[in-house]
């Protein structure tokens, strides 16, 4: 009974916790990845095949725009619901986007996300970051799925959840031309 109350006590803590506390307390070790979704620290390991993936849809990006937008990697967003501190694999941001008063990109300013799946964290990308980006309205979010060798791609936001989604295997064209206006190309997208 001690260590239930004890448990609870602990996740009350941590609850009333800040996203800006939770991440200064962290240790990432190299090579791994670190999240916040929904109060929870995800870590993961990038491995080649991830990184490979996320490398192709930034040159895709980077060359259609012309380097006149920016498009992160890996950097921390702060997301609608509860202690959400996303990381996205990819997240384009609108042309004229700035940093607010404590230094970091806002959502409402994301215009594509892609997220590229781990088995341990899948989870969070099907479910409470596939809401929380439709909840942010962010346009379009791609998930490259290496296991499924699939891309699913999520628009229009409304209430919280995406209306359309379209499933591309990889080797086909995932056609963004009335979101972004262009054509993302999987042919090279690398399997796990």
């Amino acid at each position: 009974m001690t260590v239930v109350e004890n448990d609870r006590i602990a996740m009350a803590t941590i609850n009333e916790q800040t996203l800006d506390e939770l991440f200064a307390q962290m240790t990432v070790p190299e090579g791994f990845k670190a999240e916040i979704v929904e109060g929870a620290i995800y870590m993961s390991p990038q491995r080649d095949v991830h990184w490979e993936t996320i490398l192709l849809i930034v040159e895709v990006l980077r060359d259609h725009f012309k380097r006149r937008t920016k498009v992160l990697s890996d950097v921390r967003v702060d997301f609608p619901g509860h202690l959400n501190g996303f990381c996205p694999d990819v997240a384009k941001l609108r042309d004229g986007s700035e940093k607010d008063a404590e230094g970091r990109w806002r959502y409402q300013d994301v215009e594509f996300i892609a997220e590229v799946i781990s088995k341990d964290t899948a989870r969070n990308d099907y479910g409470p970051k596939k809401t929380a980006y439709a909840l942010a309205e962010v346009p379009v979010y791609l998930i490259a799925d290496p296991y499924q060798g699939r891309c699913h791609v999520y628009t229009q936001p409304k209430d919280g959840e995406y209306v359309t989604e379209t499933t591309v295997s990889f080797g086909g064209d995932v056609d963004l031309t009335t979101t972004l206006g262009l054509t993302l190309k999987t042919d090279e997208f690398p399997r796990d």
